[in-house]
């Protein structure tokens, strides 16, 4: 197993929450562009902001490394038209890959009909402009139930309305790593999260996103059948350690 082939290296941080200069923190988002291009790492996800940037590097060193990047990041709450218009930006700047926020605050007050729109709408996007699309689920955020759910409400309007052959370039994926849960519980990927995902996405493909921290927990996901693992600890994990990193 080359376990860079799985791995989507992550920088998400605003300059506020690393308090840094706007100017400093995307000279740290391009050193993680760098590293996934040296390490030859599947993808770097990184802002909006920063995808021209790192669309740049990777051409002048014709390096295979995707690029990928967050809409409607980290809340998932804004109006369908928005996230729309974002996406196109970021296609229009060199992304390779969408990972949108699905609305879940709207599905946990029962309102389906907006996550289900987004799904169609964004996806189709994508799709038609040869991108790959993620949909961030917030696992934290819910329940297991609502996990079950919400995994089966985007494999149900994914395979409602489009070919088979896409399938393979639509994820469900666990976590933004940005939400605040009480008594510092896991905010990203967990074993059960993961489980139920696998169980009620398929045959859409899994991404694990956030708490991967270590080579072993890297290679447990991916023999539970996930296909991506994001994380901001990619060179440690591809190196065979465990990182201490708590984002």
């Amino acid at each position: 197993m080359n376990i860079r082939e799985y791995l989507d290296s992550t920088y998400l941080k605003t300059s506020e929450q690393a308090s840094l200069s706007e100017k400093e923190n995307i000279k740290v988002a391009e050193k993680f562009v760098c590293e996934a291009i040296k390490e030859r790492f599947k993808l770097i996800m990184i802002r909006p902001e920063v995808v021209k940037l790192a669309r740049k590097r990777i051409d002048e060193a014709q390096s295979e490394v995707l690029v990928g990047t967050v809409i409607d990041f980290p809340e998932g709450n804004s109006s369908v038209e928005d996230k729309l218009k974002e996406a196109q930006q970021a296609i229009q700047d060199g992304a390779d890959e969408l990972d949108f926020v699905i609305d879940y605050t709207a599905f946990k007050n029962g309102n389906s009909q907006k996550p289900k729109q987004e799904v169609l709408e964004c996806t189709r996007l994508g799709i038609d402009n040869h991108k790959t699309v993620k949909w961030i689920i917030e696992t934290a955020a819910l329940t297991p139930m609502q996990i079950v759910q919400i995994s089966a409400l985007v494999k149900n309007a994914i395979i409602a309305h489009f070919d088979e052959k896409i399938y393979d370039r639509v994820f469900v994926k666990s976590s933004t790593g940005f939400y605040v849960t009480p008594n510092g519980e896991p905010n990203g990927a967990t074993v059960e999260s993961i489980k139920l995902m696998m169980e009620n996405a398929f045959p859409l493909p899994v991404k694990a996103s956030g708490g991967v921290r270590s080579f072993e927990e890297a290679v447990q996901m991916i023999n539970f059948g996930v296909k991506r693992i994001g994380t901001s600890s990619a060179k440690i994990i591809a190196e065979g350690g465990t990182s201490k990193n708590t984002y």
